[in-house]
């Protein structure tokens, strides 16, 4: 693993908050977190099968934050920004200090 910090976009911590913001709106916190971190040995491998749904994703995310999420889970510490991030947002912290930027 890299010792290098994770640089996060603007647009991949857009995308993270808008799926994490859903997840926490319908109660689907525990669950997600759940399936994340029981698919984290295969998080480049479900990057890679993101990229390939681009084009057919256009009704939760626009292709750009599709894409831009994609990008950050090939690397295994976006997978852990992400969860961090349902977190937090499930606790109700809007601010975040998950090592991004």
């Amino acid at each position: 693993m890299s010792t290098t910090p994770l640089k996060v976009t603007p647009e991949q911590a857009a995308a993270v908050d808008k799926v994490g913001k859903f997840i926490v709106r319908f109660g689907m916190t525990v669950p997600a977190i759940l399936a994340l971190e029981s698919v984290r040995p295969l998080s480049y491998v479900g990057s890679q099968f993101m990229h390939l749904l681009s084009p057919s994703i256009g009704a939760f995310l626009t292709v750009p934050e599709w894409d831009a999420m994609a990008h950050l889970l090939e690397d295994r510490r976006g997978f852990e920004y992400v969860l961090r991030r349902i977190e937090a947002l499930d606790a109700g912290r809007t601010e975040f200090a998950g090592g991004a930027q």
